[in-house]
């Protein structure tokens, strides 16, 4: 029988369904915020359409299918050590649910003002968190990707980082990262703020430079600002937002920040914005598409990338007029719809199926 780490490098390399044949990934922007013609693929938790998001086989499949960017969601353990995991909440994307040894560590918590009940990472060791492996997060949706439960571990940065660095030996190309801070305010609560592990890693990789193939990403402005003026993070910072509500414990609504006047603050600290793809295009009543908003335009005004997510290829996250047949898991037009979404101008996309991201671009 194979080991583990045969496994995952098997698991990593065989493309699920690609879409490419014979396309190759072309440089984009050539470091930091500097553009070149070529918008960003940003592998959204890897390859995640593919593979069970955030683990090493993910993220290797989105580097060989041409994304110029892996894109890890940082949250940490207990023992202070930053891993890559959509939500502190580990019972939906790994089987700690099925390990007897820690039925006790399930509990309700309130993350960002919302009661979740389940496990999270603060509550276990990084010794702990490794004996687990990833699931699938969405099985109904992406069956395929169930055949790999149980075999990837939880990888932590460094090791994306490590995979970074090797990939971009083998690929040819300087392969970028695209780290989001998950929920700071609250890990910063818990005593266990993510800014420092985040930038003693990125400074120990000597990635902590202009130039550097690195961008920082969060839903909170306020962490964002901290990044900026107190640790003085010299990568590109990048400032999510989401079609509606406000950044946790912010009186101000995403929407506010996406004015004129409040993109021209965000230009202060930020070099980008990663709105939710409807904030670009918006859809009808009927689940068409509408017309372009001014968000794109507006952006680049204030001198700020935009780097929309997220594009997937199953009908249901797709507008009405590219879905194909009756099945909600079914692939529709997915090309189509980022083809429409790039001639926008928008610099870039987060994609969960990274060929089709290649190839689209290809197409404009």
């Amino acid at each position: 029988m194979a080991d583990r780490r045969q496994v995952l490098r098997l698991g990593a390399v065989a493309a699920a369904t690609p879409v490419l044949a014979g396309v190759t990934s072309a440089p984009a922007w050539a470091g930091g915020g500097r553009p070149d013609k070529k918008p960003l693929v940003v592998g959204h938790r890897g390859a995640s359409g593919y593979r069970p998001e955030h683990t090493l086989a993910s993220y290797e499949l989105a580097a060989r299918m041409g994304a110029d960017y892996l894109e890890p969601d940082l949250v940490i353990t207990k023992d202070g050590v930053l891993v890559c995991r959509h939500e502190p909440e580990i019972g939906g994307t790994t089987n700690v649910a099925s390990r007897p040894e820690f039925a006790g560590r399930q509990r309700t918590v309130t993350l960002d003002g919302v009661s979740v009940t389940g496990w999270f990472t603060h509550d276990f060791t990084l010794a702990e968190l490794k004996t687990l492996r990833a699931t699938e997060r969405i099985p109904a949706v992406r069956q395929q990707n169930t055949l790999y439960d149980g075999l990837f571990e939880v990888p932590t940065f460094q090791e994306v980082l490590d995979l970074r660095k090797r990939l971009s030996r083998e690929l040819g190309r300087d392969l970028g990262v695209f780290p989001e801070t998950k929920h700071p305010t609250y890990f910063q609560r818990l005593g266990l703020e993510l800014e420092k592990p985040l930038v003693r890693t990125l400074r120990r990789n000597g990635l902590d430079r202009r130039g550097a193939k690195v961008f920082v990403q969060s839903f909170e402005a306020a962490n964002l600002r901290v990044l900026a003026d107190e640790h003085r993070l010299e990568v590109p910072l990048v400032f999510l937002s989401s079609a509606a509500g406000n950044p946790f414990n912010d009186p101000r609504s995403y929407a506010d920040y996406l004015t004129p006047a409040g993109l021209k603050e965000l230009s202060q600290f930020v070099d980008g914005i990663g709105p939710e793809k409807s904030q670009v295009i918006p859809r009808k009543a009927d689940g068409t598409l509408g017309a372009p908003t001014s968000l794109v335009a507006d952006a680049h005004a204030a001198g700020l990338k935009v780097i929309p997510y997220t594009f997937r290829a199953e009908n249901q996250f797709l507008p009405a007029e590219l879905r194909v047949g009756t099945d909600p898991t079914a692939y529709g037009k997915a090309i189509d719809e980022q083809v429409t979404f790039l001639r926008t101008g928008i610099d870039g996309l987060f994609t969960d199926n990274p060929d089709i991201g290649v190839l689209a671009r290809t197409l404009v």
